[in-house]
């Protein structure tokens, strides 16, 4: 089954969307297989990151914001303006997919893991999220 998921985003940030997917997930009726979630996007990612202390998102936007600023003047592609060519940056960093096994009608993860989508533009966006869920048995 496939199914596509709108997220809005106020802007930059980790956007945790684990609840719609297992939703999601839980609406295809597949019990046991895999979970693939692809973001259609060049500006924005997906990841699986602790979604118990928000501190731990923070450190992570913090270190991404040292690494891959928005003021480097030899960036040529600002046609969006100055987080443009830094947002396509961040999303080839971390991930434009994920594969996430499913066990019993639920995705496999671990007590403090979630799956968010990572805004890397400022700008509020609404991102498309195709999941595709696949049976290990006929």
């Amino acid at each position: 089954m496939i199914s596509t998921l709108t997220i809005a985003t106020p802007g930059r940030g980790l956007h945790e969307f684990t609840d719609r997917l297992r939703e999601t997930i839980a609406s295809s009726g597949v019990r046991e297989g895999l979970c693939t979630v692809f973001i259609q996007h060049t500006s924005a990612s997906l990841v699986i990151q602790e979604n118990a202390d928000p501190t731990a998102r923070q450190d992570l936007e913090g270190w991404m914001d040292r690494h891959v600023p928005e003021d480097d003047r030899r960036f040529t592609h600002t046609a969006e303006g100055p987080d443009d060519m830094p947002s396509h940056i961040r999303a080839t960093l971390t991930a434009t997919s994920l594969s996430i096994p499913l066990i019993d009608g639920r995705p496999a993860l671990g007590t403090w893991q979630g799956v968010f989508l990572w805004e890397h533009r400022r700008a509020p966006h609404r991102r498309r999220v195709i999941v595709q869920t696949l049976s290990d048995r006929p």
